[in-house]
């Protein structure tokens, strides 16, 4: 019977750890995450989730241990180690994953300006050659693409049309490995069940080269997790307290993983009020 191949790490995290004004948040975070894998990172509020992402993203330097990330302006991507990189080197890297912020991070301006603002800095590319990709993103998260929504101010969409600007802004990057940061946040149901299916649309959409897309989401949307059944982190007391499948999540008689799991709607609906 043959074996089935192992996909390449895309992150590996051993003994994380941060403090803030002798606060520790993360207490040794290990964590492997793989090519093509769907990972959502869940724990109650202030458990490190959005900490941890960070230091993923090199906006924060670890008090102890080590975070790589695959470098794919490298022949086949391999990891490196984030406190070896320089701004640039992580700029490289960037270059490379696409980022759904909890409040989606939508700036004043146009819809076309804010997909446009990424492309310009980071790909060096002209309004010429963003206008297809605009169109192209835009229409892969069911916005409109004609030149009136693309001129049109982002203070005056819906909740639901900012958060799918926000995904196609991400994917305007054509991105190896997407992040979303609570992506359901102040939404009603119907917009959240669209993002979620979305989700999984740009999830399973390849990216440039045919590469398996891996998606990382922190949430504490239970429906999300029940529609999309990721691998499940759950962070707790900074340390990793489960690593599986959903299925054995939801079953979990853990007496820290049970409470939580219980506790997700309120949690979620807190983040949402």
């Amino acid at each position: 019977m043959a074996t089935a191949v192992q996909q390449p790490l895309e992150i590996r995290i051993e003994g994380l750890k941060k403090s803030f004004d002798d606060h520790p948040v993360l207490r040794g975070v290990d964590m492997d995450i793989r090519r093509g894998e769907v990972v959502a990172i869940v724990g109650g509020s202030g458990c490190g989730k959005t900490v941890l992402l960070n230091h993923i993203l090199g906006q924060l330097e670890p008090d102890a241990g080590r975070v790589w990330v695959a470098d794919y302006s490298k022949l086949d991507a391999p990891l490196a180690d984030m406190a070896d990189l320089d701004d640039l080197d992580i700029d490289a890297i960037h270059m490379h994953c696409g980022v759904v912020f909890q409040r989606n991070a939508l700036f004043s301006g146009s819809v076309f300006e804010n997909i446009t603002l990424w492309l310009k800095e980071v790909k060096n590319l002209d309004e010429e050659e963003i206008r297809p990709i605009a169109q192209t993103v835009l229409s892969a998260v069911a916005l409109p693409t004609d030149d009136g929504f693309l001129e049109t101010d982002t203070e005056s969409l819906s909740g639901g049309m900012a958060k799918r600007l926000a995904i196609a802004r991400a994917l305007s990057m054509n991105p190896k490995i997407i992040y979303f940061d609570e992506p359901t946040t102040g939404l009603d149901p119907t917009s959240a069940a669209q993002v979620h299916d979305l989700i999984l649309e740009t999830h399973e959409a390849r990216s440039e080269n045919e590469t398996d897309r891996t998606t990382v989401i922190i949430t504490h949307d239970k429906d999300l997790l029940n529609r999309l059944h990721p691998r499940i982190v759950m962070i707790h007391e900074g340390r990793v307290a489960f690593d599986g499948p959903f299925d054995n999540f939801e079953a979990s008689a853990s007496p820290i993983t049970r409470p939580y799991f219980d506790l997700m709607p309120a949690l979620h609906q807190r983040e949402v009020g």
